[in-house]
């Protein structure tokens, strides 16, 4: 069983349908996964059957996106991953030593994934209100990946207790905006921390986003799983392509998720040891004239200026008329041995 645990939040690489109908490019995808920082890759097994009926009628045509002036089953027909594809493509990441797993659109595709081993699986947000297949997920008793797109309360309440219900031992929400691409106008990432105290498990981010600020909000948010389409290095053509990452651009959205998750720190209030070395521009008290043993420290002969290397000006008022018990030179710091011999404590 697989486990979302990680020093950092895990980066799955979502293929989708940028393969564009070519095994040998699928391949490629997860290659480039692998070799620019994802820790999963991520399929989508359907057929156009399993998602709709080959229709002509208004119901059945896109209107506006990406996909705008299709109908849905020319969409899926040209967008599916063959399911004769599905067991090379996993023997492949096998051998390239990234995990693969999958989205299901139906009870059938669960069934081929099932045959193939695959360690969890992922509802999609648009899949979301469809219970019967969340119920068979969750019955494999794997880990599963619920997108929140679209979705109301009420509904990933539903959703949610389904899965818990049917055996699903561990349970993923992820938040989503379903735009494509969405824009920053379109996310409230306090969603996540709601879903985290709702339902005390994990909560991630799918994004769809074409901005990289994006992610860096979702993880400082406390995103635990992150979630992004790819492509190829270059690529022009893709039903995804107008919100994925091309080749190299992984790595440096990898490279965003590592450093913005380092920024957030301990859970407790914290300065790192690099600070220590401007402390010495602080203020601090020191002697301005000479000052014999017996004298008694006055607003003349000692001031809070900089640098910090003396005691803290906290102490100055506790000074002001005690005796000095030792002789101390112009410009030196007042030093913490001063204040044990006065008996000043704070």
């Amino acid at each position: 069983m697989v486990k979302f645990k990680k020093s950092t939040p895990v980066f799955i690489a979502e293929m989708s349908a940028n393969h564009n109908g070519s095994l040998i490019q699928a391949k490629k995808l997860i290659q480039t996964a692998k070799m620019n920082g994802a820790d999963f890759v991520k399929l989508q097994t359907y057929t156009p059957g399993t998602m709709t009926i080959k229709s002509n009628k208004k119901d059945f045509i896109i209107k506006g996106g990406p996909w705008n002036g299709k109908t849905l089953w020319d969409l899926y027909e040209k967008a599916q991953t063959p399911f004769e594809w599905h067991e090379e493509l996993f023997h492949y990441a096998k051998k390239l030593k990234i995990i693969c797993f999958s989205t299901p659109f139906d009870e059938s595709a669960v069934d081929l994934l099932e045959s193939l081993n695959c360690p969890f699986y992922k509802v999609a947000s648009f899949e979301m209100n469809h219970i019967p297949l969340i119920k068979k997920i969750a019955q494999t008793k794997k880990p599963i990946i619920i997108s929140t797109g679209m979705a109301d309360i009420q509904e990933i309440d539903l959703a949610y207790k389904t899965a818990k219900k049917n055996g699903a031992k561990e349970i993923v929400l992820l938040y989503c905006v379903s735009n494509y691409p969405s824009k920053i106008s379109d996310f409230n990432f306090n969603n996540i921390r709601i879903l985290k105290e709702r339902y005390h498990c994990k909560v991630g981010f799918s994004d769809h986003s074409t901005d990289n600020r994006v992610v860096a909000a979702a993880v400082a948010s406390g995103a635990e799983v992150i979630e992004k389409h790819i492509a190829l290095e270059g690529q022009k053509k893709g039903f995804d392509i107008a919100f994925s990452l091309k080749g190299k651009e992984i790595k440096d959205y990898a490279q965003v998720i590592k450093e913005t998750y380092l920024m957030m720190g301990k859970n407790y209030f914290f300065r790192n040891k690099s600070e220590k070395e401007s402390s010495k521009f602080r203020r601090s008290i020191y002697a301005v004239s000479d000052i014999k043993k017996g004298d008694r420290f006055n607003f003349n002969n000692i001031r809070v200026i900089r640098p910090g290397f003396g005691i803290q000006p906290v102490y100055f008022e506790k000074l002001i008329n005690k005796k000095s018990p030792c002789n101390i030179r112009q410009e030196t710091p007042l030093n913490k041995s001063l204040l044990k011999k006065l008996r000043i404590f704070i």
